[in-house]
């Protein structure tokens, strides 16, 4: 089980406040938990305390800590709300509520596993922070899930790939992705678990003694090239990522280029480009697949140069190439850019929070707005504690906060070809970058702007040239839209639009029409 100081130490620069703030709130947990144990047999501490670790190795602050030590008290103990008000303050005692409402999603079939989802949002889009604790305390949860009971295995496996894979991946988080779906997998899919186990066996025998030889050669290399501050490791594919790709594949193993990977992390931008030359000159690249997301990031602000190579031993790699921060971003996605000195617990004015810069840019709201604009944005993004949040989450909770009208039914369409598909990013003429769905038109590009500008489009141009409002947008695209007072929103519109937040206010302008 994890100490408090192991948990504190690793704080980012920690003031005297940070480092007391945690052991006390350790301390307290641990005497309200201390009559209770878990399946395994080990004190219940031991749940907690892996949750404030994770959160710390995450770089989170340490009232988010303190929340995730503290975040089964008021549920699963004596302790009152109030009791948490009076020890740690309004701060901590607003996530921790925060995580006890989650408490309550589960995932009982697919056809309410849905209604869960929704529900998490909403309960979210208050504070990001809340869904960080909740997406820590669901993986700690996994990592024990053969202590549970086996009639709830399936249940609580098939929630976390339902409902926890997809917010994490929409995250960025794609570390805490990857281990959800390979610690859900063999409870969800035990034959097809099973299926790929043997398929890679049958392929590499033991893959970790390959990528170990081959990372040497790579090292040596990269060494005799005078790139000496760098980082090397080495994966193999996820078991459920393999299983989805096997499936699309045929179950031919051998389709499959990016089955084993190994990262090359360096200190710059520049080192990036440079260890890419020493790699292709080392190793074969195949054709057309060097793939440059750090000049074009992935619409979740994902940044890396992927090339894959075959070996002098005929072992095919996809290296992937970056920076420190662009790893540390790749991991932990949102939680990240949460590397920061919180202001001590004592303070009794409320700083501006590093949570405006919380989202890759990808995510960002546009940085150049009339005045009215900006607050009206910032009215509806920020916390009661000033933070701000994504503005896809802020979305969900604003469009679907009831049960009835917004509810469950038009939820899961948008969540379908909305919030989780595949997305792309555009410009403005001026370079500000908008997130959309694959699909997405100017309609949706409007409305992504402002509702005032999209309930007044008249006209788009595309590249600098006019095209039709149903256009299907592409990556990289710059969008301008021509606005008049006289325009106003067709019901037609909503056979052209694949965001929730258009359809929105499409049918609401147009209500009386359709």
């Amino acid at each position: 089980m994890f100490t408090a100081n192991e948990i504190a130490n690793l704080l980012i620069n920690p003031s005297k406040a940070d480092k007391a703030l945690v052991i006390k709130s350790y301390d307290y947990a641990a005497e309200a938990h201390k009559n209770d144990t878990r399946y395994s047999g080990e004190p219940y501490m031991t749940h907690t305390a892996a949750v404030g670790h994770k959160l710390a190795v995450m770089g989170m602050g340490p009232r988010t800590i303190a929340a995730g030590l503290l975040h089964d008290t008021i549920e699963d103990t004596p302790v009152t709300s109030e009791n948490i008000k009076n020890e740690f303050g309004d701060e901590v005692l607003f996530l921790v509520e925060g995580v006890t409402k989650l408490s309550s999603v589960r995932y009982y079939g697919t056809d309410r596993h849905n209604e869960s989802l929704r529900k998490l949002f909403v309960a979210t889009s208050q504070d990001i922070r809340v869904l960080i604790i909740k997406l820590a305390d669901r993986l700690h949860n996994m990592e024990t899930l053969n202590y549970i009971p086996a009639e709830k295995q399936l249940r609580i496996a098939r929630e976390t790939l339902e409902i926890y894979v997809p917010v994490a991946h929409r995250l960025g988080m794609g570390k805490l992705r990857k281990e959800l779906e390979d610690l859900a997998f063999p409870y969800v899919y035990p034959e097809d678990a099973k299926r790929v186990k043997e398929t890679l066996s049958k392929r590499f025998g033991n893959a970790d003694e390959v990528l170990e030889r081959e990372r040497k050669t790579l090292q040596k290399k990269l060494a005799d090239a005078k790139l000496l501050d760098f980082q090397t490791s080495f994966r193999v594919k996820g078991m459920y990522s393999l299983f989805h790709k096997l499936k699309r594949k045929d179950w031919d193993i051998d389709d499959i280029y990016d089955l084993l990977a190994m990262r090359v992390v360096v200190t710059s931008v520049e080192d990036c480009y440079r260890a890419l030359g020493i790699i292709h000159e080392l190793w074969r690249p195949l054709p057309k697949r060097v793939k440059d997301y750090i000049a074009f990031p992935k619409p979740n602000g994902y940044k890396s140069i992927h090339t894959t190579v075959t070996t002098k031993n005929g072992i095919i790699l996809e290296i992937q190439i970056r920076t420190g921060q662009m790893h540390q971003e790749a991991e932990f996605g949102v939680a990240s850019h949460v590397f920061y000195k919180q202001p001590a617990v004592s303070d009794k004015v409320k700083k501006p929070s590093m949570f405006s810069s919380l989202i890759p840019s990808l995510f960002k709201p546009f940085t150049q707005r009339d005045e009215d604009e900006t607050e009206k944005i910032e009215e509806k993004t920020t916390t009661p504690h000033n933070l701000k949040i994504p503005l896809w989450i802020s979305q969900i909770g604003q469009t679907y906060n009831q049960d009835g009208e917004n509810g469950t039914d038009d939820f899961v369409n948008d969540a379908e070809s909305d919030f989780f598909s595949n997305r792309i990013f555009v410009f403005t003429p001026i370079g500000d970058v908008v997130d959309l769905p694959v699909g997405a038109t100017p309609i949706d590009f409007a409305y992504a702007i402002h509702s005032e500008v999209g309930d007044h489009t008249f006209g788009a141009k595309v590249n600098r040239k006019m095209v039709q409002l149903d256009t299907v947008l592409s990556n990289g695209d710059i969008v301008e839209i021509e606005t008049r007072k006289s325009a106003k929103p067709s019901p037609k519109w909503l056979h052209s639009t694949k965001t929730s937040i258009a359809r929105k206010h499409i049918k609401s302008a147009t209500e009386s029409e359709i």
